[in-house]
């Protein structure tokens, strides 16, 4: 009998314990741990910020789920992973054992990295979590009674610039309908070195695209940008050049900002040789197994992945949920195959499709594969994207909520985006 626990139930790790579960034999198990009984629709987040959805839209009760699957779930945060013990120590003092651990936790926000960063204790808003999104759509309703400049955007480090990009025209689209988006100027800051880089150094012509958005809707924007400090109403950044010197510095005044941060592993991991980098993503080879602990698998946004080139500012390279699922696949199939005696041989695709939702259009991208070369680069805009997201949204919860794991939708989609490049 094998023991199989997926640590994490966000986007990557609910889906792997539906799929690990129609890999198991009939004498073993699998149990799930994570520090929230209810899953949260994270690409939904940015329509909560501005009141388009209510948390209960986006909401999934895990523990119901998993009981009607079997599957042990167990809603306490780890406290540490101890690899060579083959045992991950719970914060309420318990420990769960294993013989096969799938770590899919997603990040830990590195608010603390920039003086004044952060929903908690800083003077900028996020859309990481639906906790966040929450207040920062208190703060926006708030903002609306006294408009002033906008500053939305993506700190250094940072590896997920799209929601930055949806949160910003979403923002826009919002402005225009309460009639008063002629007194907001808006700003657009980002770690990248264009825009539309999107830390894969752009996918088709995201950079033209974008660009062509922001001209559009009267955004301006800042690249290559460093947030030295934020200060309540006031941003403070370096402008870097090529050769890493900084060419400018700027001050902008604010009455409203929401920067995405930078992301780390969490502490559970933290300091693991072997098994984590040194910013605490889980290394993995291409079957999505750690070459130093061969029975721990990752997947998700914990994942380390090295960025596309060097940039003058740091970059990240961001998990798509289309790759996410396309990890969480090969690592089932491949725990499937070890349980069975077999030697793993699945690899994920790592293709990205993004649907960037702006409120009333958006654009979409295919990256076959994410990192470039690539087969398949193509990237398109227009209203249909708007209703796409919104479709998938639903579809997914709906999955969620059945306890499924086929990716019929995601496939569909691939095949019909890589038809239309």
């Amino acid at each position: 009998m094998a023991h199989i626990v997926v640590m994490g139930a966000g986007l990557g790790g609910s889906i792997m314990a539906y799929e690990m579960q129609e890999q198991l034999r009939p004498e073993d198990r699998i149990t799930v741990i994570t520090k929230d009984p209810m899953y949260h629709f994270v690409p939904s987040n940015p329509w909560i910020a501005v009141g388009w959805r209510k948390r209960e839209h986006i909401s999934v009760d895990l523990s119901k789920i998993m009981a009607k699957k079997k599957i042990d779930f167990k809603p306490v945060p780890a406290k540490k992973v101890h690899p060579q013990q083959n045992r991950i120590e719970l914060e309420d003092g318990t420990s769960v054992d294993y013989d096969y651990l799938i770590i899919a936790t997603g990040p830990e926000l590195a608010f603390d990295e920039i003086e004044g960063l952060g929903p908690y204790g800083g003077h900028t808003q996020s859309i990481c979590h639906v906790d966040h999104a929450e207040k920062a759509h208190e703060a926006f309703e708030e903002f609306c009674k006294n408009p002033r400049p906008i500053v939305v955007g993506a700190v250094q480090g940072a590896s997920c610039f799209g929601p930055a990009y949806e949160f910003t025209f979403i923002l826009d689209t919002e402005l225009r309908r309460r009639k008063i988006r002629d007194q907001v100027p808006i700003t657009f800051v980002t770690s990248e070195p264009y825009i539309g880089h999107l830390g894969l150094d752009g996918v088709g012509d995201t950079k033209g695209l974008l660009e062509s958005e922001m001209r559009d809707h009267h955004i301006k924007w800042i690249t290559s940008a460093k947030v030295k400090k934020v200060e309540d109403g006031k941003m403070f950044i370096e402008e870097i050049a090529e050769d890493g010197s900084v060419k400018k510095e700027t001050e902008l005044e604010f009455g409203f900002s929401m920067m995405l941060p930078a992301f780390r592993g969490i502490d559970a991991v933290m300091g693991i040789e072997g098994l984590v980098n040194p910013r605490g993503f889980i290394i993995v080879d291409k079957h999505q197994r750690n070459p130093t602990y061969p029975n721990i698998f990752g997947v998700g946004v914990c994942v380390a992945i090295p960025p596309t080139g060097p940039t003058p500012v740091p970059v990240g390279v961001p998990k798509t949920g289309f790759m996410i699922e396309s990890m969480v696949t090969a690592t089932a199939m491949n725990i499937g195959q070890i349980l069975r005696g077999q030697t793993p041989d699945h690899v994920g695709t790592w293709n990205a499709v993004c649907l960037a939702d702006f409120g009333d259009s958006g654009v979409a991208f295919v990256a076959q594969p994410q990192i470039p070369p690539r087969n398949v680069n193509w990237a398109s805009s227009g209203k249909w994207v708007h209703v796409a997201k919104v479709g998938f949204e639903k579809y997914f919860l709906g999955k969620l909520r059945k306890g499924t794991s086929e990716p019929f939708y995601e496939r569909r989609c691939s095949r019909c985006w890589a038809s239309a490049s």
